[in-house]
């Protein structure tokens, strides 16, 4: 006997707002995500168009695991965020496994873009500059969180918290360091997907895809 279902098919939702076809890309896909990106971020109904979804993997086991980051930061080389590279879970995942996805997905605009490739750190100078953008509070925040280790209470770390705010009492903002264990990392993209919702869900999906990062794009149109 089939269990009732907690949750069934909401109601489906029709993607109607734009098509895309070969003649409205750009022939660099990071000139193309560019182009998308400051779309949306001109929308006001798309409030955090960075958002994006990054998952990674860990070996031996395969399993794989995804959180909500913001991007922060894109050259012609790739995708960076930045992050706590010793403890954090997909610290230990990039550790074991280079390789990572990213997903950017504009609701309103009904676009995604999906970012497939392997991973490098930025350099020291590029983390840096950075983290001095940031507010004081998450400069001190990114000293007091062993980030994915297990907490007894949020007294814990607060007490981490005050402990580094009374460290850096009297240090100018951007005299705060930046931890040594934390930084940028670089998606260096081998596939790059651009999805546009279509009634039907036969939407419309073209993928620049290369084998190695010396080699030229070639642009494919994929099924729905």
């Amino acid at each position: 006997m089939t269990e009732k279902p907690i949750i069934f098919a909401p109601e489906t939702y029709q993607y109607d707002k734009d098509t895309l076809d070969e003649s409205k890309l750009l022939k660099d896909p990071i000139d193309q995500f560019t182009k998308w990106f400051d779309e949306a971020k001109l929308d006001p109904r798309e409030p955090l168009p960075e958002a994006i979804t990054f998952a990674s993997a860990e070996l031996p086991s395969g399993k794989v695991s995804t959180r909500i980051l913001l991007f922060k930061e894109l050259d012609h080389r790739g995708f960076t965020i930045y992050s706590n590279w010793k403890t954090s879970g997909k610290a230990k995942d990039i550790s074991t496994n280079p390789n990572a996805a990213v997903n950017f997905f504009w609701r309103d605009m009904q676009r995604q873009v999906r970012v497939e490739g392997f991973t490098e750190f930025v350099s020291r100078e590029m983390s840096e500059r950075y983290f001095n953008t940031r507010p004081r509070g998450s400069k001190i925040g990114a000293w007091s969180s062993e980030q994915s280790h297990p907490l007894a209470n949020r007294d814990e770390l607060q007490k981490l918290v005050d402990d580094n705010t009374k460290r850096f009492d009297g240090v100018p903002d951007d005299k705060i360091p930046c931890p040594d264990y934390w930084g940028g990392l670089r998606v260096v993209p081998l596939q790059i997907e651009f999805w546009q919702g279509r009634p039907s869900r036969l939407h419309d999906r073209f993928l620049y895809s290369r084998n190695n990062e010396n080699e030229p794009w070639t642009l494919t149109r994929l099924a729905p």
